[in-house]
């Protein structure tokens, strides 16, 4: 088994692939022609969107999402977290906590997106020369 994709739901999708594009450089996979879901090319797994109205018509009642209080997160790693953190912002994101360096050995910092998802910008982590 394996991960596939994972699915936020958005208010509009065309401008969640496009604020994802410009934020964090991924190429737009896909979008329906009814514009109800999308897809973004991240790697192995797929980051896909989906409309809150397309999920309502679903019988879904999902709630909009809460960068004060998440229960989850988006990690997406990237050597210069700094430079990272700051072309999110340019595109539209919230800076939720500045970059710093956590005793596990690897750089953090939080933005939420334009609805509200909090994501994770990181560095890979490096094993503490104690550890090694």
């Amino acid at each position: 088994m394996k991960l596939k994709y994972a699915i936020l739901y958005v208010e509009d999708v065309a401008r969640s692939l496009d604020f994802y594009q410009r934020a964090f450089d991924f190429d737009i996979k896909f979008l329906h022609e009814g514009g109800d879901y999308g897809e973004l090319d991240t790697g192995l797994t797929t980051l896909s969107f989906s409309s809150l109205a397309l999920m309502s018509d679903l019988g879904k009642s999902v709630a909009p999402a809460n960068p004060r209080s998440p229960t989850f997160e988006i990690a997406l790693e990237t050597l210069n977290v700094e430079n990272a953190v700051a072309q999110a912002i340019r595109a539209g994101a919230t800076l939720v906590q500045n970059a710093r360096e956590e005793s596990w050995g690897q750089t953090t910092a939080y933005v939420s997106d334009l609805d509200g998802f909090l994501i994770e910008i990181c560095s890979p982590v490096v094993r503490l020369a104690e550890e090694v």
